[in-house]
């Protein structure tokens, strides 16, 4: 693990990372989450009945979207120039899920962690929205970091 944090300044003030000195590599990053359904919404999607539209269809823009403005959302981080941004899901009708997963990849300074996060995060967020007049007990979990490759730290999976 990585003892010293680099959003703070010697005085413990929140500061964005200086990265002019870094050199632009390559950078991917995957996340994924899952929400939880009724029966009827999972059936109402799968089926497209949603009367707002193509649920998932809408979720896949609104989580490209947001990828690209995670660093107006997230204070942090840096602006970035996103050169591809994919969103996939995952039906399970067995056990009532949908799952979002997020592939952002750059060439830049800096990771695209966040990026993904916060496209499957709004890509979810998206789904609750759109079915939440069929049921609002719907259960967002299990955001996380799936990858990343590129950058000084070195590649990283999920075990």
């Amino acid at each position: 693990m990585a003892g010293k944090f680099n959003h703070f300044d010697q005085a413990g003030n929140a500061v964005m990372v200086d990265v002019s000195g870094k050199a632009v590599t390559s950078r991917t990053a995957s996340a994924i989450g899952t929400i939880r359904v009724c029966r009827e919404v999972m059936d109402a999607v799968t089926q497209q009945r949603v009367k707002k539209g193509d649920v998932l269809g809408v979720a896949r823009v609104a989580g490209i979207m947001a990828a690209k403005q995670t660093s107006s959302l997230i204070p942090m981080c840096h602006p970035l120039c996103i050169r591809k941004c994919s969103i996939d899901f995952e039906t399970d009708p067995d056990n009532l899920e949908i799952r979002a997963v997020s592939t952002v990849k750059v060439e830049e300074k800096t990771g695209v962690e966040m990026e993904a996060l916060t496209a499957v995060s709004v890509a979810l967020l998206t789904i609750y929205d759109m079915c939440k007049a069929i049921d609002k007990r719907m259960e967002i979990t299990g955001i996380h970091l799936v990858s990343k490759t590129g950058g000084k730290s070195g590649d990283f999976y999920y075990d």
